[in-house]
């Protein structure tokens, strides 16, 4: 299921300049995307209600709130955002194309609370030709999806560390190179585990596209255009979700 979560690329609100930057976070499904994180956040701090003394879910549930507020995650991924995407032209003509409007109810779809929950113990297997599993193998090399997937599961699960040590100051006992040599290593084990069956979920996400319409989407991702748009996308998500950061 982490996955998925890629899909949460796009979890901006939307930032008060009227340009090409701003119609592009509407095209493609920011705000949107933006709530049914916010949804997930939600579900994940109910799961550790349970679990915790009452002290340290209260605090669980303030920094993740704190941290993952829209007005502080808009900030720092817009400013990101902004850094990183020089041209936001041809992804945003891309995104008013109605292939551009069919990958993005693509993906709204999939994320909605709703679907994650529909599918929490896994995707159902996907059957698909030969020429379509290659196209989609070239969208999983062009997507930063187990990158974004890593880093949403990595801030999630991050909170409950970051509350209890909160709470116990020191609890931890390692120095900030050890603790991000930690960090690294479980995102990179994170990476390899979405990738195992990230082409099933793009299978997925993606049912309803046609062969010329995955390789089209393709095509773009694979485009220097697109290649940009990506980065900075997943550029914004490691900004926005502070992993590793206090968040404020």
């Amino acid at each position: 299921m982490r996955c998925l979560f890629f899909l949460l690329l796009m979890f901006c609100t939307v930032p008060a300049w009227a340009d090409s930057h701003d119609q592009l976070y509407k095209v493609a499904g920011w705000p949107e995307q933006r709530a049914h994180f916010n949804d997930a956040l939600k579900a994940a701090q109910l799961r550790y209600k349970n679990s915790l003394p009452p002290a340290v879910f209260d605090a669980l549930v303030s920094n993740s709130n704190q941290r993952f507020s829209p007005q502080a995650m808009d900030q720092r991924a817009e400013q990101q955002l902004r850094q990183t995407l020089q041209d936001p032209n041809p992804a945003l003509q891309f995104f008013q194309s109605p292939l551009g409007r069919k990958i993005v109810n693509a993906e709204l779809t999939a994320t909605r609370p709703d679907q994650l929950a529909k599918n929490a113990q896994g995707l159902p297997k996907m059957e698909a030709t030969t020429t379509r599993q290659l196209i989609i193998g070239h969208l999983t090399q062009a997507l930063p999806a187990r990158e974004a997937g890593a880093e949403v599961s990595l801030a999630i699960a991050g909170v409950a560390a970051d509350s209890l040590s909160q709470m116990i100051p020191g609890l931890m006992g390692m120095g900030g190179g050890q603790t991000q040599d930690m960090l690294d290593g479980q995102r990179q084990r994170l990476i390899a585990q979405i990738g195992n069956d990230m082409n099933n979920t793009l299978l997925y996400v993606y049912r309803d596209l046609s062969d010329p319409e995955l390789d089209e989407f393709a095509t773009f991702a694979e485009s220097p255009e697109g290649k940009a748009y990506y980065q900075a996308a997943l550029a914004a998500v490691r900004a926005g979700l502070a992993v590793g950061q206090n968040g404020k």
